[in-house]
């Protein structure tokens, strides 16, 4: 009796441990067998789970921390242990994206011909991958003014590329400082610059980033923005082109989050996108689930000068029906702004959220389309040696996309409007010039390249 007694308690001694080991394993430490699955070695963890809280962060893993208690074997679940309901909408974003955070390092590098101050000045706020768009753009500081009333509409993530050769680099800080603190919180908030300038035109003094905004600016001094004329800028004083697609790819690069909005500072963004957007990707459903590569177009529209800029669709079709909104370029390119289903879109009611309208292609009567849209970091890139002054900038890019089978995901309810006033074509014999020999780059030089490197499809053109 005594013997089957032992027997019994050892039996139930061995199940229970059994049970132990078998709940830590599958339940309680979770985070352990992610850090051991991705290589991570648990002797890189900083603290003792008997000596308080220990707080581990992978972006793999969830977009809170993981926390395991003190005298506990048992972990709050992460992200990827929830259920689809339970999710938050970037919990689920992640879901589907799968992206890496980066860090937002400043550093000083060359690209090609020109010097590139990366991260030069930094926001307050920082995005994980997941969590939000980045409007990436590019100006000079004549453009400064864009700044805020763009910012005042996307409320989120803005990486700006700043043109600043030889003495355009003081005032360009100088406008950076005048907006960080005199103007919009906002500035300082959520807006990341990035510097560049030819190696044959450095600025005499660069600080270092560190050093570059150590004292408050004086806000009784006028900005270096207002009232700028052209001719009193370093840029045309020494004849020299805007190198556009620098910026472009700069501010891209370097900017936090998956999801991207390369877009110039001019165009203002309908209100309320990042949400919308974000929860449409969250949703996940028709042509979002295509294999093919996509990016997501926006409608362009200018305004009258003494026009306010439309906050809805609504507004903004009421607008177009009496002719103070035109469709983008209608009076300069209406071909490279000729967006699949546009009359259909503008007839369409409003509704709520973000939904796909028509899935498009840079083909047929689009085949020069140039969109801008939300993309991500797959997406080629522009071609450097092409200015805005030469024109033609995005149409290298819109080849190599049409020819990777790019699907054009066209928005319902999201546009983007030009900072007011409607454009009209003006005779520039110097830019004529200069688009004539950028043709002719293309055509010589690019072209083949983008051919040997991406291939042809019926269809596609430069």
């Amino acid at each position: 009796m005594i013997n089957n007694r032992k027997l019994l308690i050892t039996l139930l001694a061995v199940c229970s441990l059994y049970f132990c080991v078998h709940v830590i394993n599958n339940s309680g430490t979770p985070v352990f067998r992610e850090l051991q699955q991705s290589g991570r070695n648990l002797a890189a963890l900083e603290a003792n789970l008997d000596n308080g809280p220990l707080v581990v962060q992978d972006s793999l893993l969830s977009a809170e921390p993981t926390r395991i208690f003190k005298n506990s074997p048992i972990s709050v679940p992460n992200a990827r242990d929830a259920s689809p309901m339970e999710k938050t909408i970037p919990e689920k974003v992640l879901d589907i994206i799968k992206c890496m955070d980066k860090p937002m390092a400043a550093k000083t590098q060359q690209r090609g011909d020109y010097w590139v101050l990366y991260n030069y000045i930094t926001p307050e706020k920082k995005f994980r991958c997941h969590e939000s768009i980045t409007y990436t753009t590019h100006a000079d500081y004549s453009f400064m003014d864009n700044l805020v009333p763009l910012l005042d509409r996307w409320r989120g993530p803005i990486s700006i590329a700043m043109h600043a050769p030889g003495t355009d680099f003081q005032n360009t800080i100088d406008s950076i400082a005048y907006l960080r603190d005199c103007v919009d919180p906002l500035v300082k908030e959520y807006v990341t610059f990035h510097v560049y300038f030819s190696t044959k035109h450095v600025p005499k003094v660069v600080p270092k980033h560190n050093n570059v905004l150590t004292e408050p600016y004086n806000c009784s001094l006028t900005p270096p923005f207002a009232n700028v004329s052209s001719d009193q800028m370093y840029k045309a004083q020494k004849k020299l082109l805007y190198p556009v697609n620098v910026g472009r790819n700069v501010a891209r690069e370097a900017a936090q989050t998956h999801f991207i909005l390369p877009s110039d500072i001019e165009l203002y963004p309908s209100p309320n996108l990042i949400n919308k957007f974000l929860n449409m990707i969250a949703d996940n459903k028709g042509p979002l689930l295509s294999k093919n590569p996509k990016v997501y177009p926006l409608h362009i529209f200018e305004v009258g000068g003494n026009q306010q800029v439309p906050e809805t669709k609504t507004i903004l079709k009421e607008m177009l029906s009496n002719k103070s909104a035109i469709p983008f370029h209608k009076n300069l390119c209406p071909s490279c702004h000729n967006i699949p289903k546009a009359k259909e879109w503008q007839n369409t009611e409003e509704t709520e959220g973000l939904h796909v309208f028509h899935v498009g292609k840079r083909n047929g009567k689009y085949i020069h389309w140039e969109p801008i849209f939300i993309g991500t970091h797959n997406d080629p890139l522009y071609d450097e040696r092409l200015s805005w002054e030469g024109k033609s900038d995005k149409m290298t890019q819109g080849y190599a996309l049409c020819v990777m089978d790019y699907d054009f995901l066209i928005l319902d309810n999201a546009f983007l409007v030009h900072k007011p006033g409607i454009k009209l074509y003006k005779k520039d014999s110097r830019r004529a010039t200069l688009a004539a020999k950028t043709n002719q780059l293309i055509k010589k030089i690019i072209f083949p390249e983008l051919k040997v490197l991406y291939g042809i499809r019926k269809g596609c053109a430069v």
